[in-house]
């Protein structure tokens, strides 16, 4: 299928997910996870409309950021790592990874502009992935105060991959609470409007959990 004909079925989700929690569709943005695509495939996401584009690793990244004609948004999306920071920082206008202050610090040193930065939080607790403890956020948020490259847009989280309903939702609900704290904080680093959360799988639940960003690949551009 091509993508255009997949990205209007997921539109049509995303409003129906929307009108079920009385949200607008516009709040919602599609980032087009093409870890797993080749550049050819990326492309046609471009030409479908999608402007937001989503890869895990550095390498996928610089392919497309040569081969790519349009000017997509990128979102680094996987865990980085200290030492590839340099290799991305002046490609990308969001890293929806950061979760730990020496991370923080190379983003910082090496940034040339303010980088919109997502905190990843492991609300599931499985030891396979990523991000702070739920208790842990608040005040990592606290401490990011002083890197003034660094502007924390929001926070993510991958749910576990599960047909458990009640799980899914309990994870999204957990990171929109923790949205509201740092929010409360009114802290001028981190306005932490965004909630970078759902993917192929979930994106509909998490919509309806609050949402604005969701990181779809398999259900939109393919394996």
């Amino acid at each position: 299928m091509k993508v255009a004909e997949k990205l209007q079925d997921i539109q049509s989700q995303i409003q129906a997910a929307c009108q079920k929690a009385g949200r607008q569709p516009d709040e919602v943005k599609i980032i087009a996870v093409t870890k797993y695509v080749s550049v050819e495939r990326a492309q046609e996401a471009l030409e479908a409309g999608l402007i937001h584009l989503g890869e895990n690793r550095d390498e996928g990244l610089l392919e497309k950021w040569d081969k790519l004609t349009g000017e997509p948004v990128w979102h680094f999306i996987g865990s980085l790592q200290s030492r590839k920071v340099k290799n991305i920082i002046d490609k990308v206008s969001y890293i929806h990874s950061l979760d730990r202050l020496s991370l923080a610090n190379e983003i910082d040193k090496r940034a040339g502009k303010p980088i919109n930065c997502f905190v990843q939080v492991n609300v599931s607790g499985e030891e396979s992935k990523h991000g702070l403890s739920p208790e842990e956020v608040v005040s990592f948020v606290e401490q990011l105060a002083k890197y003034e490259k660094i502007v924390i847009c929001g926070l993510m989280t991958m749910a576990p991959l599960t047909d458990n309903e009640d799980l899914l939702r309990s994870c999204f609900k957990q990171l929109k609470q923790l949205q509201k704290e740092v929010q409360s904080k009114r802290l001028p680093h981190a306005p932490c409007t965004e909630l970078s959360m759902g993917m192929s799988n979930d994106y509909q639940i998490a919509i309806e959990e609050g949402a604005t960003m969701v990181r779809i690949g398999t259900a939109l551009v393919g394996e």
